[in-house]
């Protein structure tokens, strides 16, 4: 019998079939449990995140950009303003070809080559996520024009926006400022100060003047709405809204007409004004001259303006009132006066003899005064009226460079004033620590002297001139110059008053501070340097003229203003307050290249103060407001030969107060062969004889009357200014 042999062993199949099983239930519980550990992640761990997100898909986030804060002057008119309109945006991440569709867009809108300009500046300057604008400005049929055809441009849509305006343009420009396009270094600063949330939305952002300097008051707080939206991303109902908070009103202590009437008195001349009221340091008027358009830089201005103004000779972008530094001229002398009296190196009665010259012990250089041959006999009253340098030489070099930087700091000279502008300069005051660092050389006496009549190293802002004239007219009493006066909110308890203190108090010797003022007032007064233009004043104006060198003059080489090119001529200062017994304005004047302050720097002024005392803008001065005969029209009197000035010993011309014509001048008295009959001039006071140069009189073949006094005009070659009456030096 055969035996049977198991080929399978069961039981070890059962066995490895079991183990198979096994493993596949346990890979199963695992991957159940992996599921089971990610669904409770999910639905429970990550739950609010992932909510989140889905509420986003469905939930649209708009920031709401609230409206800016306008700024007004002092009467409330409106200087810088808000208005609607609509731009047309490129998305450079959405858009392909951006030269095609620009050239594309050119079919539906104008599209200048500026526009292309700035669009293509905006591009190299922005972020990538942002839409930038093509067009800005629309028309409403231009909107309705490519909004038919939009399906074409992928990336390009037109967005309401609120567009920032300067009414007043130029004579603004650099006290209000601009705003322009966030750029990166903008973004980063807002990051640092923790306040990106609150410029979602936001494209632009103050960039200098007050626009820059009140930006947190002036741009408000950021609104939101929470809107559902469906798939295609359209909106379906608002869900929730946070209104904006519109930024807040500046109000300016500046009075814009006032400003205007400043900026026309310039006329064609560079410069810089600035007016304060000294019993507060509210800015009253801030000029400076040339300026600029600021609607050009808002959203962002095209290469070819840029470098019109960049590289333009007359240097538009500088704000002059407070980055100009000029040396001060002869406005530094009352402050020297002072200074004197403090450190008791003068006495108001001691007198000097001027006789032209002054030289330092050991040194046979000539420091010249801007008279030549002196003035005489002067004593420090009369050296503040008539300009003396040979007085302030000697006063300079006496007192010493180191009492004289003590002083002058008091007053504010080598310091920033503290006005709300950014980018003000401070000056120079210098020292003998200041000189050794700079140039590592010593102090020498003859630096010292310079400094004593406004020349040499020192320099000064228009609006640090201004400071210190304030100070001077407030007795000594000192406040930090400001342009803003009150910041309005719609919520009354967010609004605040500027009332700033005072700074300090310089407790000057009442006695040394009425010599320098009644000095001051004898300045605009017949024998000072501005009687010219004060001229049938009603009220008294405390000054002091000023006249800056710009190129140095070599050693007994006088100074002629023709013969010099006209951006080398000499700067004219102009400081003044009035009315002089209780001032209510002080100001600053400094005409780049305009000579003396005297003929350039103070008819300016004396608009400003008739405009702001009298309340009406004043008139040029005809001779009829003078009380002297009518000059004969330009085109009465023909001049066929050059006047030739000779030195002769005449009376000193009668003060305009002293003279009454009784009888008007006919063609018949120009052509007389003898003078005006005595019974047509009535003398209120005696004249005085005094030796002065004056142009030699016409002979009578070199007047021929043309025609009969009218309106049209007298030719003449030359026409007669005090500079004309000066020989040496520079007059003030």
């Amino acid at each position: 019998m055969i035996k049977r042999v198991e080929f399978k062993n069961h039981q070890r199949e059962i066995f490895h079939f079991q183990l198979r099983m096994f493993f596949c239930i346990g890979f199963v519980v695992v991957l159940l449990a992996i599921l089971l550990a990610r669904f409770v992640y999910l639905q429970a761990v990550r739950h609010s995140y992932y909510q989140t997100l889905s509420e986003n898909n469905r939930i649209a986030v708009i920031p709401i950009v609230p409206n800016r804060g306008l700024i007004v002057d002092r009467n409330g008119v409106v200087l810088a303003r808000n208005y609607s309109g609509y731009t047309l945006e490129i998305d450079p991440n959405k858009t392909p070809d951006i030269d095609a569709t620009i050239n594309n867009l050119a079919t539906l809108v104008e599209i200048t080559s500026k526009d292309r300009r700035r669009f293509k500046k905006q591009l190299a300057e922005s972020h990538n996520f942002e839409t930038l604008v093509i067009r800005s400005r629309l028309s409403d049929v231009e909107v309705a024009r490519f909004a038919s055809q939009q399906y074409r441009f992928p990336g390009v849509e037109i967005k309401a926006r609120l567009f920032r305006d300067y009414p007043f343009g130029e004579s603004t420009s650099h006290m209000i400022g601009y705003i322009g396009r966030i750029n990166d270094t903008d973004a980063s600063r807002l990051e640092d100060d923790d306040l990106e949330a609150n410029y979602r939305g936001t494209d632009y952002i103050g960039k200098i003047g007050l626009e820059q300097s009140y930006e947190s008051d002036l741009h408000g707080t950021t609104g939101i709405e929470q809107v559902e939206v469906d798939a295609n991303g359209r909106a379906v109902r608002v869900l929730s809204r946070t209104n904006p908070v519109p930024g807040k009103t500046l109000v300016l202590s500046i009075d814009i007409k006032l400003q205007e009437i400043a900026e026309k008195a310039f006329g064609k001349y560079r410069g810089a004004l600035v007016a304060i009221d000294p019993n507060n340091g509210e800015v009253l008027a801030f000029v400076s001259k040339p300026g600029y358009d600021p609607n050009l830089f808002i959203d962002g201005i095209d290469p070819e303006s840029w470098d019109e103004l960049n590289n333009s000779p007359d240097k538009p972008l500088t704000n002059r009132a407070i980055r100009g530094q000029y040396p001060t001229g002869s406005t530094i002398k009352p402050f020297m006066a002072l200074a004197g009296l403090y450190y008791h190196i003068r006495t108001p009665e001691q007198t000097i003899n001027d006789p032209g010259v002054y030289y330092l012990s050991g040194s046979s250089r000539q420091y010249r005064d801007w008279k030549a041959g002196g003035h005489g006999i002067v004593n420090m009253f009369k050296a503040i009226q008539m300009s003396c340098d040979i007085y302030f030489y000697g006063l300079a070099n006496d007192m010493g460079i180191d009492n004289i930087d003590s002083y002058l700091s008091r007053f504010g000279f080598g310091k920033k004033t503290g006005i709300d502008l950014e980018g003000e300069s401070s000056g120079l005051l210098p020292s003998r620590e200041w000189k050794r660092k700079r140039y590592n050389q010593m102090w020498y006496p003859g630096d010292t002297i310079s400094v004593g009549i406004g020349q040499g190293y020192i320099l000064a802002t228009p609006m640090q001139m201004a400071f210190a004239t304030a100070t001077l007219a407030d007795n000594g009493v000192a406040y930090q110059p400001h342009l803003v006066k009150e910041v309005e909110s719609a919520q009354a308890s967010e609004s605040r008053s500027i009332d700033k203190p005072p700074l300090y108090d310089l407790n000057i010797d009442p006695k040394a501070l009425d010599l320098v003022r009644r000095a001051m007032i004898a300045v605009t007064k017949p024998g000072g340097t501005a009687v010219y233009a004060n001229m049938g004043l009603s009220y008294d104006i405390a000054a002091k003229t000023g006249t800056a060198q710009v190129i140095a003059m070599k050693q007994g080489e006088k100074y002629v203003a023709k013969d010099v090119s006209e951006r080398h001529r000499d700067h004219a200062w102009y400081i003044a307050y009035a009315p002089a017994e209780k001032p209510q304005i002080a100001l600053a004047v400094l005409v780049e290249n305009g000579g003396e302050g005297g003929t350039a720097a103070a008819p300016i002024a004396r608009k400003v103060f008739d405009y702001y005392l009298l309340g009406k803008e004043p008139k040029p001065l005809t001779p009829v407001d003078l009380k002297v005969p009518k000059l004969l029209p330009q085109s009465a009197v023909k001049a066929t030969k050059p006047l030739t000035p000779v030195a002769v010993k005449v009376p000193k011309p009668l003060a305009r107060s002293a003279v009454k014509v009784t009888k008007p001048l006919t063609p018949a008295d120009v052509n007389a062969q003898k003078p005006l009959p005595q019974s047509a001039v009535k003398a209120t006071k005696p004249l005085t004889p005094v030796a002065v140069k004056v142009p030699k009189p016409l002979a009578q073949s070199a007047v021929k009357v043309s025609k009969p006094s009218t309106s049209s005009g007298v030719k003449m070659q030359k026409q007669m200014v005090p500079a004309d009456i000066n020989d040496g030096g520079v007059h003030d």
